[in-house]
């Protein structure tokens, strides 16, 4: 679903050049819940924007659902990430002047969507999270993980290929955090959603098929929950020590 060849980045100050990210090649299958984690400075959010194009890159390659994303104009890439990728950001980034169910909308009312069918999808991804009971409340009137979980079925709702998240837990108290993490879990069992998750949290990405840890620009090492949930939170943390 989500394909990376020899990607390159790298930034320049002065006369100096930083490789951030080198020639990173990894794969992302369709219903994987992956996340990608390492220390500040290893590349993780260069990596993420580069995804999404928000930021260019020098080489490489990106596919989304097997099409080459990587040097389309900006209007292509507009409509990628309005109908292919969904995202779930730290900061929420939810419209404090729209109720939670006209957020989850918002992908489709850009999109110019059927009315009607929108409501029906929207309100059926409110059922499947749990937040209903809100949907008629505005943005100031909800806790974080309800926020956060409306973030995360506005991105579920044009059916994205990939759900890029953001850090998505870092905002969060542990309670919301797991009612977060759990989303994104249901989400992929019972909408076969892909999702592509950065972050530090080694509780979170203990929830994961797959955790890739990047070191110095490069990928470190892939790991595979084979294992129940703690004991694979307990690779991980030994192999981020390291």
């Amino acid at each position: 679903m989500l394909k990376l060849r020899n990607l390159y980045k790298s930034y320049k100050t002065g006369s100096v050049n930083y490789d951030v990210l080198k020639n990173i090649s990894f794969e992302v299958k369709k219903g994987e819940f992956v996340a990608v984690m390492g220390p500040s400075g290893s590349g993780k959010t260069t990596l993420l924007n580069s995804i999404s194009c928000f930021i260019p890159f020098e080489k490489g390659e990106i596919l989304l659902g097997g099409e080459n994303i990587s040097g389309l104009n900006e209007e292509k890439l507009a409509d990628i990430r309005n109908q292919k990728l969904g995202f779930v950001f730290q900061d929420f980034m939810l419209l404090d002047g729209l109720s939670v169910i006209e957020n989850i909308c918002l992908p489709q009312i850009i999109a110019d969507k059927d009315v009607l069918k929108m409501e029906v999808l929207a309100n059926k991804l409110c059922n499947t999270f749990g937040i209903s009971h809100i949907k008629d409340k505005y943005p100031a009137e909800i806790s974080g993980g309800e926020k956060q979980r409306t973030a995360v079925a506005r991105a579920l709702i044009n059916q994205p290929y990939v759900i890029l998240a953001d850090e998505p837990t870092g905002n969060l108290d542990s309670k919301s955090a797991r009612a977060v993490i759990d989303s994104f879990v249901q989400a992929k069992s019972e909408l076969e959603a892909t999702v592509f998750m950065v972050t530090h949290d080694s509780f979170a990405a203990s929830f994961c098929d797959r955790v890739i840890v990047l070191k110095d620009g490069e990928v470190y090492t892939e790991l595979t929950r084979s294992e129940n949930r703690v004991k694979f939170m307990d690779k991980l943390l030994d192999t981020l020590k390291n």
